[in-house]
């Protein structure tokens, strides 16, 4: 069981396509990583929600209500985040 995972994105902004590329890249690479539910939020369709997290860029990550990485990402950085919510 991983810890609970919320993404904040926003469907128009690059950054964040990535994001999303390196996560299914991650999973399909490391197989342990596909247990690694993680909540998509897209801000624009959820303000409110977007509004009760401290946070500025997307994409931004939380694992277990705490944020570990704000704005432009890398594919090394998405996968630590994913072993992070595995308790790794």
């Amino acid at each position: 069981m991983s810890l609970p995972v919320k993404l904040f994105y926003l469907k128009t902004c690059p950054f964040c396509k990535k994001a999303l590329r390196y996560i299914d890249e991650a999973k399909a690479a490391h197989p342990e990583l596909a247990a690694v539910a993680i909540e998509m939020i897209e801000e624009s369709e959820q303000p409110a929600v977007a509004d009760s997290y401290d946070y500025y860029y997307v994409p931004t990550f939380y694992v277990n209500g705490v944020k570990v990485h704000e704005g432009g990402i890398y594919p090394d950085e998405v996968e630590r985040i994913l072993r992070q919510a595995l308790g790794e």
